[in-house]
Order: C-alpha cells, then sequence, then structure tokens
C-alpha cells in the first residue's frame, strides 16, 4: 500500500490502530474456511466517524476494502482477494444502551453475541440468534450473514430481529435505516436489505436490536427413530401442533455411528435417526408444553423418548450432538461443510440423495443441522491434499446444490456465500434478479471497494 496512504490511515486512528507489516497482517487474511489472501493493511477503528474517513480515503483511491468481525464465517466471505485493507471491529465493541423498557439494545458491530446476552440476561431478556460461535463472533458478523443458530426455528434469524442500523455506504455516506419501535413502514426496508449482504453494500457501525424476554423455565428431550423417514414425519407433525419448540436439531445414521465410535456415547444400535428437542415457557404451562411435543413425536418408527429432569441429564442428552464437531476435526479436519436448507417434509429425500451420492462418489457425508426449518449441514468429509477426492468432491458436491434446488431449497441458510458459493447462486436466483442486485451493489458502492468478488459469480 501506498505510504501516503498509510499515513493518512494513521492520521485517522492513529499509528496503534494500523497493521502493515505482512506478518502482522497474516492473521487478517483467513475466516474459518480454508482460504486465505494476504491484506496490504489493516485498520482498527474506534468510532463511527473514523470509519466514514478511513472509507472515503480507499473510495477515492480505489482500494479494496474488507470488514471484518471476528473470522468465524466458513465460507471466505471476509477473505480480502484483492488485498486491499481489512477494516477489523474487534475494538469497536461498545454496549451502548440497553432499554428494557423498549426491549431494545444499541451495539457495536465488535460486540460479541455472548457479551451481548450476559448483559442483557441482568435485565431479563435475550437476543434471539445464537450462533453455535456465539462466545466468539460478533454482532457485526451476525448481521453480515444473517447468522441464527438453533433458536431460530423459534425466535427468527437476525432479519426478524434488529430493529434498525447505521452504516457507512462505499462511497463514504452515512446512512440510518429502520426504527427504534417495534413497527414502522416509512420507505424501503434497508435494514434487512444490509443484513445478510456481507459487507458488499455498506459497512454496518451500529445496530438497534429487538431483544425477546428470558423465559421461566425450559425442558430437553431426546427422540431416537428406525430411521430418518420417521423421523421427518416427527418433524413436521411437531412443527404443526401449537407448541413451537425453541430447538429442534436433527443428527442421521452416519453422524450417530460416528458419536457412538469417536466419542463413546451410548445410543442404540439400530437408531437410524435422532432429534433433539428444547421447549421453553412458565413453569405453569411446560409440562403441558413437553405432553404435546411428546404426542407429535411418537411415530411408528420411535424407539426411545427421553425427557431431562436435570442438569446432568440435559448435558447427557447434548452428549452426542455436541461430540460431533469435535469427532469430525478429528477425523477429516479440512472437511467440506455446507449449510442447505429444504421444507421439512423433504428432508428424508434430501438425506436418501445424499446417501446415493455419498457411495456413488465414495466420500463419507454426515449429516446434521436444524431440523425444524429443513437447515441441514452437510458435511462432506474429504482429504484436500488427495487430488482424486478433490476433484470427487467437486463433483459431488455440484449434485448437492442440484439436489437441493430439485427440492425446492436454497443453497444457504446461515453460513452465507462468499466465495465458496458464489458460483452456484445463478442456478438459485434468476437473472433478472440478479442483474437488480447487481445494480443495487452498483448504487451503494459505485467503485466497488467493497468486499469485491463476494456473492456475485465471476464474469
Amino acid at each position: 500500500m501506498h505510504p501516503d496512504i498509510l499515513t493518512s490511515l494513521s492520521g485517522i486512528v492513529g499509528d496503534r490502530q494500523l497493521l502493515s507489516d505482512p506478518a502482522d497482517c497474516w492473521p487478517y487474511g483467513y475466516d474459518n474456511s480454508r482460504q486465505h489472501h494476504l491484506p496490504e493493511a489493516v485498520v482498527f477503528p474506534a468510532t463511527h466517524e473514523n470509519v466514514i474517513e478511513i472509507v472515503r480515503l480507499c473510495n477515492d483511491n480505489r482500494i479494496a476494502v474488507v470488514a471484518r468481525g471476528r473470522g468465524t464465517g466458513t465460507t471466505g466471505a471476509t477473505v480480502p482477494l484483492h488485498g486491499g485493507l481489512v477494516i477489523s471491529f474487534e475494538r469497536m465493541d461498545r454496549i451502548i444502551d440497553i432499554d428494557p423498557d423498549n426491549r431494545v439494545a444499541v451495539v457495536e458491530p465488535g460486540v460479541t453475541n455472548q457479551r451481548l446476552q450476559d448483559a442483557v440476561a441482568k435485565h431479563g431478556f435475550f437476543w434471539p440468534p445464537d450462533p453455535t460461535s456465539a462466545a466468539y463472533c460478533s454482532i457485526g458478523g451476525n448481521l453480515a450473514y444473517n447468522s441464527a443458530g438453533p433458536r431460530a426455528v423459534k425466535y427468527g434469524t437476525p432479519r426478524e430481529n434488529t430493529l434498525g442500523l447505521r452504516a457507512v455506504t462505499g462511497s463514504g455516506d452515512e446512512i440510518n435505516t429502520g426504527v427504534y419501535t417495534t413497527k414502522g413502514v416509512v420507505g424501503y426496508d434497508l435494514t434487512r436489505l444490509l443484513i445478510g449482504s456481507e459487507g458488499t453494500l455498506a459497512i454496518i457501525t451500529r445496530a438497534n436490536l429487538k431483544l425477546s424476554p428470558l423465559q421461566e423455565t425450559k425442558r430437553t428431550m431426546q427422540a431416537i427413530y428406525s430411521d430418518i423417514n420417521e423421523a421427518s414425519k416427527a418433524v413436521s407433525r411437531i412443527m404443526a401442533q401449537p407448541v413451537t419448540p425453541c430447538a429442534l436439531e436433527f443428527i442421521d445414521a452416519t453422524a450417530i455411528g460416528m458419536a457412538r465410535r469417536y466419542a463413546g456415547i451410548d445410543l442404540p444400535q439400530d437408531a437410524g435417526a435422532m432429534l433433539m428437542i428444547e421447549t421453553d415457557g412458565s413453569e405453569s404451562s411446560i409440562d403441558a408444553a413437553v405432553a404435546c411435543i411428546h404426542d407429535a413425536a411418537c411415530t411408528t418408527g420411535l424407539i426411545a423418548f427421553k425427557v431431562a429432569k436435570t442438569v446432568e441429564e440435559v448435558k447427557q442428552l447434548w452428549a452426542a450432538r455436541k461430540a460431533l464437531s469435535p469427532a469430525l476435526r478429528t477425523i477429516a479436519p479440512k472437511k467440506i461443510n455446507e449449510d442447505v436448507v429444504v421444507p421439512v417434509s423433504r428432508i428424508p429425500l434430501l438425506i436418501s440423495g445424499l446417501e446415493s451420492l455419498s457411495k456413488r462418489y465414495a466420500i463419507t457425508i454426515v449429516n446434521f443441522g436444524h431440523a425444524g426449518n429443513g437447515n441441514i449441514h452437510v458435511n462432506l468429509l474429504i482429504d484436500p491434499d488427495d487430488p482424486v477426492q478433490m476433484q470427487n468432491a467437486e463433483a459431488c458436491l455440484d449434485e448437492v446444490f442440484d439436489l437441493v434446488l430439485r427440492l425446492n431449497g436454497t443453497l444457504s441458510g446461515e453460513h452465507g456465500i462468499g466465495i465458496e458459493k458464489r458460483d452456484f447462486i445463478n442456478r438459485e436466483i434468476d437473472p433478472v434478479s440478479l442483474r437488480l442486485m447487481q445494480q443495487i451493489k452498483a448504487q451503494f458502492d459505485p467503485n466497488g471497494i467493497l468486499n469485491p468478488g463476494k456473492l456475485f459469480p465471476v464474469a
């Protein structure tokens, strides 16, 4: 990066908030994908005004800008493909206000999800999005990806739980979107447009988040089935009755076998699928809610149904699901992890199709995820150092996406597009819609400096 630009950046944020040595910049060139590109510099803004000045400087000099939270994304969306500047928000992490009377929290993008949850819990609230990486991931990243987690089945994603945003466009202009109230229809909904846009339209510097009251109590259940068809039938029945679970997780037979084999989890040998179910509510109604879910879960293929009565029993029931990620990292540290979504009733067709692809390409595929909204994490266990296996994996993944779209699904539920899926989105999005999206991008970012090379297929 030109010395004059570095001098200008230093003038905006100070020498201690700027990195330009390649060794110092190196860690900011990757996220939780296997992609890496070295940025030319990394800057740590402290204020919204800093961000405006930084973006205007980069826009004037046509320097690529990538906004970064904590790098937990899996699709390469924060990898600086064009070098340029990474704006890291890890030090812009103030909880500006918690307003219990109006159920609103106002935060900067660098606040971690868990820190927000801990802060609002003291007032009797929570923010519904709860990604697995909550202890480390940032609110800015949650918004950029529309990352949700298990609670989305009942409480929704960041799009449903964000009232308004302050952001900086690619031209360096400040915009304020949305409202502070829970209702408002003035103008276009730019808030929902920015959420999930992966930093390609504007850089979020503040968010008004909608809080939900903490429930009095929660119950955890585990249901084991003879096969995926019976489990899927139960999912449809559970989601059709009045008590909406606050978590409804699924693991397939391969995943069950892996949890049993590598983590020593005691599960029935004839288990073909498992559901983890949680419901929350008042003390006076929780037992009735559990009974409703039990009745819905009882299909002819139900092998076992357990309700945890103590904290220790809750841990035991969740043990198989929580053992999966460590087991997969041990077996295949460089696995391919996709987060496709299909209608709930079509989960069996997805799983059976994946089983066929697994046999055809000789690749182990492990499936688990958020069954309540059909968001299944498809894990291809491959060795990226084996060229034949990588070639098979690419062909297999191509067919996985075609299968998902044939089932009226979508290519990503919460991991985003980034680099990994950008060349596939024109299979899901029609040419006119894609062109409109590119035109919207040009309005927000006329010189194309914001996170270039992401989302849209490379021409």
